[in-house]
């Protein structure tokens, strides 16, 4: 940004800063406020941070803050505002921005302030400012409590912020281009800090119990000074080059010279290039070109190697959500002064600070005084001084705050609560990862530290590792923790550095579990199991597990009724039934209820006549509401009905435990069931070999395949961590068949050719151990080379060596046993057989008829899908019973929607729209008359609207529909049956769609009237042939799709947009357009011709209504009638007469006069309107009086009348 273009006052305010003469610093009279200027404008920028980037561009830090910070110290109000606003010019682009914005725009911006920061970082590495907040922090900190006065703890406070804003700057890699052993500014910003003795103010705060306020402050400064650093590497300083370091280095050298010498030998083979047109042409054979012919080859055969089929494509871009992720932490080597520094600096840190600071950081966190995500800062110290402290000079005392249990408790949380947000926050995934990165290396130091402890001379250290390890192995979260993290690894917001420590930490953790058992013998562990507790299941069945046909249930009871009879009318009954309702029970009322009904209904088909009788009333009594068992003063014969009515009924029942366990896991995938996790904590010998084998999957064996592939890049290390874990795959559990993949062997196969393939001796010798065992398999299974193209699981692992279908033939008892052709034949027999009666459950018949292998139901339904006897699985869903029970939400609820309706016009309507529970008129109708919200059926007939007067229909007479349509309603509504079904309910849908039909003509006819009279007879007349047109469309083609109605005139436009018009197209069920979708109505597919043709009709009837009232109300003489007026009841008539012929409404008689009338009528009307359309260019200018000026309406007419000649 260019000074020039600064803000005006901005600009005079960093003038009236003061100015700098030689090294001596000049401040003007208004400079203290000046500096408050500036603060005020940093307080109200805009979002692209203008007053930032204004004054990072004309450097006010360089030239004038700074100055005046280290030469007018003594002004102590010019220098706690000097320093208030350094912090906010150096606060980290982030907070400025909120995050690394994605709009190019604003990134730029973004880039912009970051930029000036990373200037602001480099004038800060100078001993003279450090010097003098290190003074004025050491002054400070030298006053006691009582003196400490409250503006002296901000100024503390701003001046460890300042220091932590200039640590934070990120450093810029391109322009710096420093390398290892070479001071960066971040070096230079660290030796500033140890010359100016802040460190030893660090230290002091760090330590101070008195001082524990800014432990979280001097916590991130720590970090953000070890930022780049690499513990061990910074243990060994000054200690000269260990044999490991020497050992590495020479191999490093080794694979160079190695591969050197083999280019160097590929090229001494290679041909010259001076003919290259001429090297000759080759046929390389089996390998196919783009057709049918082998690949002809025009190069030297020193090429062929290179040779891909993909050179000269372009390559696959890749998409941004699908790239791997970068990654963000580097390492380097400081210069050495500074890594002396360092080094001492974190040898005094642990031996007087560590425990203490870490103590109280872990107190801020517990009682959430921290602000949100500091247990980062926490994490990254324990790991960095953890791996110092085992690197230099292993003490455990030193670190004895973060080793215990409960560090391993607090790591564990934090990272299983990263891994959950990096599964839900998708947005914020990377930031997710990048912190369980860093939970993942503290959980991987303090293993090691508990495996250095294993190996201590000192036998208390020892003892303190066992117990410890006890505890870890001992919970289940703490094994299964490696399993889950391996299982979701995403390399697209975790980057390759996460999945290198998880496989070192797995590694680590496996080696000490082994050994731990090894030394144990035997070990005890905690087992924790998720028991699935389900509500009852309720299934369609009969008594038991036997279904009784209604045959049977018929011959069953005659003998029944005699028993109940002599029962009911014995006034001396009574038998001791027990209670059908139990308080203290868990189980809620309405199902106590329910089960109720069914032990009724049990007893009945166990012949116990008198105790069904017994518990009805009790249960009568129990839940006299809504008469489910009876009204109070129910007779005997009506018990007897009820009765039959509850045993003939298919009542759900509760699934009995003796049904198998494996149908109950087979359904649950068919049944979406509300599921109440249990968990069960048990104790379990520990077996290794049976962790281990939770490691065979595909999903592990990619992570580790994935961080093989750059073998070259990695460390020996993490090689052999690789090689350990497949080895134990393939050897240890005899899993070889699991790597064998083909994008594994084309890995080995890259590792073999590899020049430098003698420095990676154990991937070779694995490499070799894995193929030898496929080829020794592929000899006797051919299919082996298929498999290769597919991960595998460890079923289909046995399946490779042991043979196909061996898994049929073995002791799993989740597979379902195969269908022979006996059992196929007699369930197609069975099915079609039984798959016509009504009221009865075809799945359960064939169950109890089968005679075979036990079956459960959702292997029977599944089979006769793959039969082709059923089409769907949703063909067989269970249907509720007859007997249906209101809960007492239900009621509520109905009582409610009563009381919202009741003034409206059709009460009964509206409730059935809008309960939830849906449910028959009858049911309805019934609830209300027992609730007592409703006295008699006739209240809740549908009120009839006023309709025109007799007198003003021709003859006094009324409309026959409107007769039909009150018959209809009184006869359906007087006439409810007591008792309906779900059947009965359909039926009376359709009867209500019938009705609505019938109804259709009334309504339609007084719409299409009021139409009439708006002058909208064209546009009815246009959709009255559109719909006759769909009508014979769909009675040709046989098929019916959604067909738009296209206005083409603006008569018609206008018609569309009106409300009565639309109000007309919903009433003849013509379809809305969707929004933001459709442009169009539509008539719908549903629509069958025969009703598009009632509808067309409905329509021609209201067009006849409105011209023969006006001609009986207000006769005119014919002479009085325009020439238009005259055309238009013409044209109208005639169509009308037309529409109704195609729609079969018109009789003989009828259709003969009006074939008179258009005899004389329609042919000379036609040619006179052709003739004025012909004219429409020459006499538009100058109209005729009388003539018609609406010239498209003429020739949309015409073209109708073509149309329907």
């Amino acid at each position: 940004m260019d000074l020039n273009m600064m803000n005006c006052e901005l600009l005079a305010t960093c003038s009236a800063l003061g100015y700098l003469e030689g090294d001596t610093y000049h401040k003007e009279p208004d400079c203290l406020e000046s500096v408050k200027d500036l603060i005020r404008y940093l307080r109200h920028e805009d979002e692209t941070r203008d007053a930032r980037q204004q004054l990072g561009a004309a450097q006010i830090l360089q030239s004038d803050l700074l100055p005046i910070l280290t030469q007018h110290r003594q002004d102590k109000p010019l220098f706690d505002a000097v320093i208030r606003l350094m912090v906010n010019l150096t606060q980290p682009a982030l907070l400025c921005f909120g995050s690394v914005p994605k709009e190019p725009s604003v990134r730029h911006h973004f880039l912009q302030v970051l930029g000036y920061l990373q200037a602001y970082k480099e004038a800060f590495a100078s001993e003279k400012a450090f010097g003098v907040l290190s003074e004025t922090l050491y002054e400070l900190l030298q006053l006691g409590w009582e003196e400490r006065q409250e503006e002296d703890n901000i100024l503390i406070e701003r001046i460890l912020l300042l220091v932590r804003n200039i640590l934070h700057v990120p450093a810029d890699l391109e322009q710096e281009k420093r390398i290892d052993d070479d001071a960066s500014v971040h070096d230079q910003l660290l030796w500033a800090i140890h010359l100016s003795g802040l460190d030893d103010l660090l230290l002091f705060l760090a330590s101070s119990s008195a001082e524990q306020q800014w432990s979280l402050h001097v916590l991130e400064i720590v970090s953000l000074m070890f930022r780049d650093q690499n513990p061990e590497q910074l243990a060994g300083v000054g200690q000269g080059r260990l044999a490991q370091e020497r050992n590495m280095d020479v191999t490093e050298l080794e694979v160079l010279r190695q591969r050197e010498m083999a280019e160097k030998k590929t090229r001494a083979f290679q041909r010259g290039n001076r003919h290259s047109r001429f090297g000759g042409s080759y046929i390389v054979q089996g390998l196919k070109s783009i057709g049918e012919r082998d690949l002809i080859f025009h190069k030297g055969l020193h090429n062929l190697r290179n040779y891909s089929s993909d050179l000269g494509k372009q390559p696959r871009r890749l998409p941004k959500r699908r790239q791997a992720a970068k990654e963000l932490s580097i390492q380097r080597r400081s210069a050495l002064n500074v890594r002396l520094f360092l080094r001492d600096f974190c040898s005094e840190f642990l031996e007087n600070c560590y425990n203490r600071l870490m103590g109280a950081v872990k107190d801020h966190l517990l009682r959430e005084k921290a602000q949100q995500h500091d247990e980062t800062y926490y994490m990254w110290a324990l790991a960095f001084f953890m791996a110092f402290n085992r690197a230099a000079s292993f003490r455990p005392g030193l670190v004895s705050e973060t080793l215990s249990v409960r560090a391993f408790h607090f790591i564990e949380q934090n990272l299983t609560n990263y891994y959950e947000m990096m599964l839900t926050d998708r947005k914020e995934a990377a930031s997710w990862a990048r912190r369980m990165h860093l939970a993942l290396k503290a959980y991987q130091e303090l293993l090691a530290t508990v495996n250095e402890m294993d190996m201590s001379p000192d036998e208390t250290v020892r003892e303190s590792s066992r117990i410890i390890k006890n505890n870890i192995f001992y919970v289940m979260e703490y094994r299964e923790l490696f399993l889950t993290l391996f299982r979701k690894f995403d390399e697209r917001c975790q980057p390759r550095s996460f999945l290198r420590d998880l496989v070192e930490t797995t590694h680590l953790f496996l080696k000490m579990l082994e050994r731990f058992c090894r030394s144990r013998g035997n070990l005890v562990v905690q087992n924790k199991r998720k028991k699935k507790k389900k509500k009852k299941k309720f299934l369609d069945q009969a008594s038991g597990n036997v279904s009784h046909s209604p045959e049977e249930l018929e011959a069953m009871w005659p003998a029944l009724a005699e028993q109940l009879q002599c029962c009911a009318q014995d006034s001396e009954f009574n038998v001791e039934s027990p209670v059908p309702f139990d308080a203290a029970s868990e189980v809620p009322v309405e199902e106590q209820r329910a089960e109720a009904m069914v032990r009724i209904q049990d007893c009945l088909l166990a012949g116990q006549a008198p105790q069904a009788l017994a518990l009805l009333r009790s249960a009568r009594e129990v839940w006299p509401e809504g008469d489910v068992f009876g009204s109070p003063d129910i007779s005997p014969e009506e018990e007897v009905q009820l009765l039959k009515q509850i045993l003939s009924a298919p009542l759900p029942r509760q699934q009995g435990p003796a049904e198998g366990i494996a149908e109950e896991e087979e359904e649950e995938e068919e049944e979406a069931e509300e599921e109440l996790q249990v968990v069960q904590v048990s104790e379990k010998e520990f077996n290794f070999l049976d962790y281990l084998k939770r490691y065979a999957s595909s999903t592990i064996v990619r992570a580790y395949v994935l961080l093989l592939r750059s073998y070259q890049q990695n460390s020996a290390h993490t090689n052999h961590c690789i090689v350990k874990m497949l080895h134990r795959l393939a050897y240890d559990l005899k899993m070889e068949a699991l790597l064998f993949q083909l994008s594994i062997f084309c890995l080995f196969n890259r590792l073999l050719n590899d020049p430098a393939a003698g420095a990676y001796k154990e991937l070779v010798t694995f490499a070799k151990y894995i193929l030898g065992k496929f080829f020794a398999l592929a000899a006797i299974n051919q299919k082996a080379f298929v498999e290769l193209l597919f991960w595998k699981n460890t079923a289909v692992v046995r399946e490779m060596t042991e043979g196909y279908g061996s898994l049929d033939s073995g002791s799993s008892g989740r597979r379902a046993p195969v269908w022979s052709p006996e059992e196929e034949a007699q369930l197609q027999e069975l099915y079609l057989a039984h798959k016509d009666m009504e009221g009865q459950d075809v799945v359960e018949i064939i169950l109890a008829h089968l005679r075979s292998t036990p079956r459960t139901r959702k292997q029977v339904i599944h089979h006769l899908v793959r039969l082709g006897l059923a089409d769907s699985v949703k063909d067989f869903q269970r249907k509720g019973s007859q007997i249906v029970l209101w809960t007492e939400d239900q009621e509520l609820e109905l009582q409610r929607l009563f009381e919202e309706f009741r003034d409206s016009d059709d009460v009964l309507g509206y409730i059935m729209k809008n309960i939830t529970a849906k449910r028959s008129r009858a049911r309805i109708v019934d609830k209300l008359l027992a609730l007592g919200l409703v006295t008699k059926r006739q209240e809740l007939y549908k009120k009839r609207r006023k309709k025109l007067a007799p007198s003003s229909l021709p003859n006094g007479e009324q409309s026959v529909k409107d007769f039909w349509q009150e018959d209809l309603e009184e006869e359906e509504e007087e006439n409810l049956p007591e008792e309906e079904n779900e059947e009965d309910g359909e039926k009376e849908e359709g009867l209500e769609a019938e009705y609505a039909q019938g109804s259709l003509f009334l309504s339609t006819e007084n719409l299409g009237q009021g139409l009439n009279e708006e002058g909208f007879s064209a546009p009815l007349l246009w959709l009255q042939n559109c719909l006759l047109r769909a009508a014979d469309d769909r009675e040709e083609d046989g098929c019916s799709q959604a067909i738009p109605l296209v206005p083409l005139t603006e008569e018609n436009e206008e018609a569309m947009e009106n409300e009565q018009f639309q109000q007309l197209l919903r009433k003849l069920k013509i379809r809305p357009p969707t929004s933001g979708q459709e442009t169009f109505w539509r008539i719908p597919a549903k629509l069958s011709p025969t009703q598009l043709r009632r509808m067309a009709a409905s329509l021609s009837q209201s067009t006849e209504a409105e011209e023969k009232l006006p001609s009986e109300l207000e006769p005119r003489v014919p002479g009085e009638q325009g020439p238009r007026e005259e055309h238009q009841a013409e044209t109208s008539s005639t169509l009308s007469l037309a529409y109704k012929n195609r729609a079969g409404l018109v009789s003989s008689d009828e259709e003969e006069t009006a074939d008179d009338k258009e005899q004389g009528k329609v042919a000379p009307k036609k040619r006179q309107l052709l003739d004025s359309d012909e004219e429409d260019e020459g006499s538009s200018k100058k109209p005729k009086l009388g003539s018609p000026v609406i010239y498209r309406k003429k020739r949309f007419q015409i073209e109708d009348e073509d149309e329907d000649e």
